[in-house]
């Protein structure tokens, strides 16, 4: 395709467009994908209501404090250091360790392990894999039935655990950490979903289920939620940091890709290599060609072209080698009404972009094709 200092000059992503919905942490995401050449578009899906204007985590606190729990279940260490610093706001603080202290307290992995001891606690068990499955394992194994359990929740569902626990004869308190609310701005959102439907997208990254949700009821909202769900099956990658973030977009038939290590750097890596793997790569007029969201690559060369070049190009590229008709192209331009003249203009440009004006050939009174190899016509030719 091309060599691997000519992708180091361009970035993997360079040429492709990439959604972004997180609320939290959004920047660190953005500035990844950036560094790796993506254009980034951002619209938060759903906003934080801040912990320490938050009554619901206030009042389960309060509870806490009153009535001890026998286990403590913590799930997320910005979630725990949080509750932690929510409680101190409210006077609460110490009062909450002390309680805390006496608790069967565990932790799901080594970063909430690390939160846990900072606050100047010990866990008494943490889960190897990181899994909620794992503590859900172990607490049914120990027995839970007359026990109190308290679970510092984040606003990510967490399947068939409260069930699980309560089934087993549990008394089960949510602590609501993060609670997730819709965005007061619903207009960025708006935008978001008109260039994934559109096809203005190349991948959308879900980093919570709450946001998946969230997107998918402001789509069902508009009208827009088949066309969504048609984009995102179809043309525009859904790419979740884990299962559990999948989990709303799977429930309605969405294939996801999500990477092993449930972060934001191995998501951005993820997207590294499926996206530049999904580009259409043609050999045209002895070059070689890779089409990408809103650039191309010529012999491995960024080309940025306009999006109405970028239109008739992929128009051209459904059928590589035959002539595709003036008609047909001018369907392919938005808003081009019916002036012919339109897609002579945008063509033009759009071989000034490419820098390779012979990949388009002109077939008097007929079209334009691509000008694809002789070698390769048996390949691409049913197409």
């Amino acid at each position: 395709m091309y060599d691997e200092q000519q992708q180091s000059d361009h970035g993997p992503l360079a040429g492709f467009t990439v959604g972004v919905t997180a609320a939290r942490r959004a920047d660190e995401l953005g500035a990844l994908l950036q560094r790796r050449g993506a254009a980034v578009l951002h619209a938060p899906a759903l906003r934080i209501v801040p912990l320490a204007d938050d009554s619901e985590l206030l009042a389960a606190t309060k509870e806490i404090i009153q009535r001890t729990p026998d286990i403590v279940v913590a799930t997320t260490a910005i979630g725990f250091r949080g509750w932690i610093e929510a409680a101190d706001g409210w006077g609460l603080g110490e009062d909450l360790l002390e309680r805390l202290r006496g608790v069967e307290l565990l932790a799901r992995g080594p970063k909430v392990k690390g939160a846990v001891r900072a606050a100047g606690l010990t866990e008494q068990w943490s889960p190897s894999s990181e899994s909620m499955a794992e503590v859900l394992d172990r607490l049914l194994e120990e027995g839970v039935d007359g026990r109190r359990v308290a679970v510092q929740l984040h606003g990510e569902p967490l399947p068939g655990f409260v069930e699980s626990l309560r089934a087993a004869g549990a008394e089960v308190l949510g602590v609501p950490v993060y609670r997730w609310l819709p965005p007061e701005d619903i207009g960025p959102v708006d935008r978001l979903l008109d260039a994934t439907v559109s096809r203005g997208l190349d991948a959308l990254t879900f980093t919570s289920a709450p946001a998946a949700a969230s997107l998918l009821s402001r789509a069902e909202e508009r009208g827009l939620l088949p066309e969504l769900l048609a984009a995102l099956n179809h043309d525009v990658l859904p790419a979740c940091v884990g299962p559990v973030t999948a989990l709303p977009l799977q429930a309605l038939g969405v294939d996801t890709v999500q990477p092993v290590r449930f972060r934001l750097g191995p998501l951005v890596q993820l997207l590294c290599q499926e996206l530049p793997g999904r580009a259409r790569s043609l050999p045209i007029a002895g070059h070689q060609v890779e089409i990408r969201g809103h650039a191309v690559l010529v012999d491995g060369v960024l080309r940025p072209v306009p999006p109405a070049g970028m239109s008739l190009l992929r128009a051209l590229s459904r059928r590589p080698g035959w002539v595709v008709p003036r008609a047909d192209l001018l369907r392919a331009l938005p808003g081009a009404g019916r002036d012919e003249h339109a897609v002579e203009t945008a063509m033009a440009r759009l071989r000034t972009a490419l820098g390779a004006p012979k990949l388009i050939q002109t077939v008097v009174k007929r079209g334009y094709r691509l000008a694809l190899d002789p070698a390769a016509d048996t390949k691409y030719a049913d197409v």
